[in-house]
């Protein structure tokens, strides 16, 4: 597995997303597989896996804790805090909640459940409007000089935002979505972090699944599935967007590759300091994914799918509306 550098985080080039193991994608996985899936995540060479409080709640951070519990020293773990979500019981009100005493108990809880003495990448994975972000990266600092912490990450995070938590405490890391389903953080985005040498973990990389090609507009999903109320899963937003898929399909075919790995290996040519993290729960789609690392796109292929790609407008928001308020603070 080839390596990559988040500011001065070393990590596998291809990172694990955890978080459709235990929500989000329909009900939780079965817990012996998904640790036998991340067992075997890091015996193909991957290091970098992601997870929150929120994924659940709690209930992911405890399925990775023990999974990665007897290979603690070879992995680097990111977890994240800033929802308003209560430590005993995991109710939630859906709303966000940076305050310095609640990101206190959140890590250590989240040291709980990991089964570890330190997260080595702890996000604010929504920026609280309530809180001034100086005073967020203040207490991650505190964090960081007690040993808690290794590095300080931000996610779905504006430029504004960034620079003045970048500025109490150096940020490793931002982690937005980001694939050529959802291209905003090329505009400001990725500019400011090349500026401040911080690295860029997109979510997200296969746009939810649809840049895999195994979604139409026949695709019915579980009735949890989130994606139900995703403006850009409409039926009719899905049978316009196939147009990309078709796009990343021809250079698949041209590589005997899959359209993921196309979408995948896009992601990496783009910046050497970008990381995805495709999630999975299926053993075939982990081994596809990790094909990705060493399909190179050339010059040719990357400017046909620039080319193409620039021909489609994509249909739909990429989240519900509320979800897309408390994104880009």
């Amino acid at each position: 597995m080839k390596t990559r550098f988040l500011r001065d985080l070393e990590v596998s080039a291809l990172g694990l997303g955890c978080m459709g193991m235990s929500s989000a994608y329909g009900p939780a996985a079965d817990r012996g597989e998904m640790i036998r899936l991340i067992r075997h995540a890091h015996e193909g060479g991957i290091t970098l896996f992601d997870t929150a409080e929120a994924y659940g709640p709690f209930a992911n951070e405890d399925l990775v804790g023990e999974a990665l519990q007897p290979i603690r020293d070879r992995v680097v773990i990111a977890t994240k805090f800033g929802f308003d979500i209560d430590l005993r019981t995991g109710a939630r009100t859906g709303g966000t909640n940076s305050r310095p005493d609640h990101i206190r108990q959140v890590a250590d809880a989240a040291l709980k459940r990991l089964r570890t003495d330190r997260i080595d990448l702890f996000y604010q994975h929504r920026v609280d409007p309530a809180v001034p972000i100086e005073d967020v990266a203040g207490v991650v600092k505190e964090l960081i000089a007690a040993g808690k912490v290794k590095h300080f990450g931000l996610s779905e995070a504006g430029v504004a935002t960034i620079r003045r938590a970048h500025a109490v405490q150096p940020v490793t890391a931002v982690q937005s979505e980001y694939s050529l389903f959802w291209r905003g953080p090329e505009v400001e985005l990725l500019p400011a972090l090349e500026e401040l040498n911080i690295g860029f973990v997109p979510f997200s990389p296969l746009g939810a699944g649809f840049l895999t090609g195994k979604i139409d507009e026949t695709t019915t999903f579980d009735p949890t599935d989130f994606r139900n109320a995703v403006p850009r899963f409409s039926p009719a937003a899905r049978k316009a967007n196939r147009a990309l898929v078709d796009v990343i399909q021809r250079v698949a075919n041209a590589r005997s590759g899959t359209p993921a790995q196309v979408a995948l290996a896009w992601l990496l040519a783009q910046k050497p300091w970008i990381v995805p993290i495709p999630g999975t729960t299926k053993l075939h789609r982990l081994e596809e994914n990790l094909g990705s690392v060493d399909l190179v796109l050339t010059p040719a292929e990357l400017d046909r799918i620039r080319i193409e790609a620039a021909r489609i407008q994509i249909q739909g928001e990429r989240l519900p509306e509320a979800a897309l308020k408390m994104t880009g603070r």
